[in-house]
């Protein structure tokens, strides 16, 4: 009988040399038993901002480990040690693991702090946080220049803000009396850039004193500037219009992944122009969002493919300006895959990797017990006990830093069969092949060695023994029955364990089932018997293409047939296409099992192709590519691809798109899809066909927008009126939703009087809109106006209409009516009999 070694496993374990009472070669042994880890950051230390006129005059970082022994805490600033533990210093303490500073000073305190932890296990550094003293310094005390200004111009109003740190602060600006804030709208802009404040079309209303206001909210302080004052002079009769003119252009700008980003863009001009968006070569991003009326354009929650150049238009009838510039999408790091804690054999191999992704793309360098350990990944060849500790893998890219920390054991130990004993009844088949397994827990590996009651086994013909120590027996017969003994030793001690070996009998297949062919709907019984030793249960197992088949869930068509002796025979009804297959029967004993195969072919329509994919989108076409479905025993004839677009009305409502090629056949795995709205969510699909018909339809593709293009199609039936108080009321039939062709439809209508050169002009938003009025042009009566419409999107302007004619009306009153009356009796006034003087 076996007897199993109960030896106690031993870890060794460098301490960092960060720590001074023990020396970096000592080690410190721990049995199995041992419930001690090393140190786990739960909170590290944050950035912090601290106002330099802060009543309060502590600042507190913090950091808790979790450990066991506990952790000794340590902090350094600006890479040297806070020497906390050998003397008391009047600045710095420690509160559990916290860094307390009482009256924080610039000079000594700002910079970069790490929190460093250590056990017996080894150390870890916390991540960096910065400690800046924040400021706003006060606006100059120089008195602000008046601005004058001409109504129905543009103005700006230099906020000049003062020096400051954090830089990001919020602009205000205040009029006439604190705290009468100026709100923003389509006439007045604040930019959080520059703090300027942006006047599109002076009014006589704005004259009044002017203060920008300036806050931080990291430090809790506002400063606000002189007063300017603004007084507008008196323009021309009418005031004279001006073309649209940016002066609040976003920068190039950098925009975090996840993040929100802000772009500004903000014009002058008479009358006010307005601003829309577009993004060059692509739609705006779908989540976008435009404020202030048009001035903003928010990106929500910034992914890489929003990456590119962006544009502002502004305009107005007397013309238009235009701004362009790049918006680049970067992240900081996070972990792909990182490092876990791993107790490992002392001797045996080891790598220890991690991966990253960012933007830019980040380095990776390794610390060990808080010290420089190397980039790239660490290699072992040979673990010793010398490369125990705390290992952290850093990722690193200008947006930031992140930490990955784990703990390396090299663990020795005896070997010892506690865990896992070597069978003590163990079966195997006659003629075949047996495996008996021995694993012990053992470091280093240990050596092997195998005993047949007293002969000493080795590799040979009939017998080999595995590098995991497992034994295996080539073609058994009964005189390898016998007690089996696995020993096992390294240098740190020896054990065994044993067990006793019986052969049985093989299990054969007898009758097997053959290939077979049947039509959709047909049946057929599948046969398999097999023999076997006595003493065991057999049990037959049915598979088809390596997926088990369930009698129970699947009994419509599958049956187990058990009524013949020692076979189990499968009885296939109602036959699908889809249970074309290979089917294989196992015949299993506890001791072996035997499998043999049967290809059989259900003959019906094709089977659905599968893996449809759309591929270079377009504005009127797509690349569609698919994978063949099963021909189920015939012929493909060839391939039909249908669309199903947004304005679908029933969600079976597919239609026969048309390709290129137009003929698709029994080869095709790819086709370009034509004659597509542009700005359109589609989705596709595929049918194969065969001689019998259609087969089933693949899975629909995932729905795409085919790319914007610039209308083709204008609106008809224009035409309008001009009413009796001067108002021209253009009139048309919009295009339909199909034809918008991409975001932001609107329609530009256009009009004058027939002697003019100049068109009039005016932008309609709504896309459903049948009408404008235009309540400005003074129209004499018998006046001839054309008239013509146009639609537009995010991607330009169409054609025009064909112009109509107007015409003002003759004879319409230039004056009101004098002298009106009615001649009334009793309580009655008779109407019918009324005098008009003119």
């Amino acid at each position: 009988m076996a007897t199993a070694a109960l030896l106690l496993c031993a870890v060794s374990s460098l301490l960092s040399v960060a720590e001074a009472y023990r020396m970096p070669w000592e080690r410190r042994m721990f049995d199995d038993e041992a419930t001690g880890y090393g140190p786990v950051f739960e909170e590290e230390p944050q950035d912090l901002v601290y106002a330099e006129d802060n009543p309060d005059q502590r600042i507190s970082m913090n950091c808790r480990v979790r450990a066991n022994p506990p952790a000794t805490i340590r902090w350094w600033l600006n890479n040297w040690e806070i020497k906390l533990l050998e003397q008391p210093d009047e600045y710095y303490s420690l509160v559990g693991g916290n860094l307390v500073i009482t009256n924080p000073n610039k000079n000594k305190h700002a910079g970069k702090y790490v929190c460093v932890a250590s056990n017996i296990y080894g150390t870890i550094i916390s991540k960096e946080a910065t400690v800046k003293f924040g400021f706003l310094d006060n606006f100059a005390t120089e008195e602000r220049e008046p601005v004058f200004v001409k109504e129905g111009q543009g103005v700006v109003l230099l906020c000049d803000p003062p020096n400051r740190d954090p830089y990001d602060v919020k602009f205000h600006w205040l009029y006439n009396d604190y705290p009468n804030f100026i709100d923003m709208d389509r006439r007045r802009f604040i930019s959080q850039t520059t703090g300027n404040l942006y006047i599109a079309m002076v009014e006589a209303s704005d004259v009044g004193n002017y203060s920008c206001f300036v806050s931080s909210p990291k430090i809790a302080k506002s400063v606000f500037s002189k007063p300017i004052p603004l007084i507008p002079q008196p323009a021309e009769n009418p005031p004279k219009k001006y073309a649209a003119d940016i002066k609040v252009k976003f920068p190039k700008t950098y925009a975090l992944l996840a993040k929100n980003i802000t772009l500004e863009c903000f014009a002058l001009g008479n009358p006010i122009p307005h601003i829309r968006w577009r993004k060059l070569d692509a739609d705006l991003p779908p989540n976008y969002e435009v404020t202030m009326n048009g001035a903003l354009l928010h990106l929500i929650n910034v992914q890489y493919e929003d990456e590119g150049s962006y544009e502002c238009e502004a305009l107005n009838v007397k013309g238009k300006d235009w701004h362009r510039q790049w918006l680049y999408v970067e992240g900081p790091p996070e972990w792909a895959s990182h490092i876990n804690n791993t107790e490992m054999d002392v001797g045996s191999e080891h790598t220890m990797r991690c991966a990253a992704m960012g933007k830019p793309w980040p380095w990776i360098r390794w610390l060990k017990d808080g010290y420089s350990y190397g980039k790239g990944e660490l290699k072992f060849s040979s673990l010793t006990f010398a490369d125990s500790g705390m290992y952290q893998c850093v990722a690193e890219n200008p947006w930031g830093t992140i930490y990955a920390n784990a703990e390396l054991r090299v663990t020795a130990c005896a070997p010892t069969f506690e865990y896992n004993p070597v069978r003590k009844q163990l079966l195997g088949a006659r003629d075949g092949r047996v495996v008996i397994e021995c694993k012990p827990r053992a470091a280093p590996r240990p050596k092997f060695t195998w005993m047949k009651g007293k002969e000493k086994l080795g590799n040979s013909t009939r017998y080999s023994v595995w590098l995991d120590g497992s034994l295996e027996i080539f073609n058994a017969t009964n005189d390898d029955e016998g007690v089996y003994t696995c020993f096992a030793e390294n240098d740190r001690g020896k054990g065994n364990s044993t067990g006793t070996l019986t052969i049985t009998d093989a299990t054969k297949i007898v009758v097997a089932p053959s290939d077979t062919e049947l039509m959709v709907g047909e049946s057929t019984v599948l046969p398999c018997t097999a023999s076997y030793d006595p003493s065991l249960d057999l049990t037959f197992i049915w598979h088809v293409d390596f997926i088990l088949i369930d009698f129970t869930t699947q009994g419509e068509h599958f049956e187990m047939l058990l009524d013949r002796e020692n076979s189990g025979d499968l009885l296939i009804k109602n036959a699908l296409a889809k249970h074309s297959g290979r089917y294989y029967c196992t015949a299993q004993t506890v001791v072996d099992n035997i499998t043999v195969t049967a290809d059989v072919l259900v003959k019906g329509l094709p089977g659905p192709p599968g893996g449809v994919m759309v591929e270079e989108v377009r504005d009127t076409s797509v690349k569609i590519i698919w994978t063949r479905g099963s021909e189920h025993g015939l012929p493909i004839t060839h391939h039909i691809v249908q669309s199903r677009d947004f304005y679908a009305l029933d969600p079976d409502h597919w239609k026969e798109a048309k390709t290129s090629p137009v003929f698709l056949d029994r080869y095709a795995t790819a086709a370009e899809v034509v004659d597509l709205y542009p700005h359109m969510l589609y989705e596709f699909r595929v049918i194969a066909v065969n001689e019998l018909g259609p087969g089933e339809s693949s899975w629909p593709s995932k729905k795409i927008t085919t790319w914007d293009a610039v209308p083709v199609v204008a609106p008809t039936d224009v035409g309008g009126f001009v009413g009796i108080n001067g108002e021209l009321t253009i009139t048309w039939t919009p295009i339909q939703p199909q034809y918008y062709y991409g975001k932001k439809c609107g329609y530009v209508v256009a009009f004058k009087p027939h002697e003019n050169y100049d068109w009039g002009w005016a932008t309609v938003t709504d896309p459903e809109t049948r009408r404008y009025v235009h309540r400005d042009l003074y129209i004499t009566p018998g006046t001839e106006i054309q008239v013509k419409v146009k639609a537009y999107n995010s991607k330009g302007e169409g054609p025009y209409s064909l112009s109509s004619v107007v015409y003002a009306p003759e004879g319409v009153p230039t004056e009101q009516p004098l002298h009106v009356y009615a001649p009334c009796w009793s309580y009655i006034c008779i109407c019918g009999n009324v005098s008009i003087a003119p």
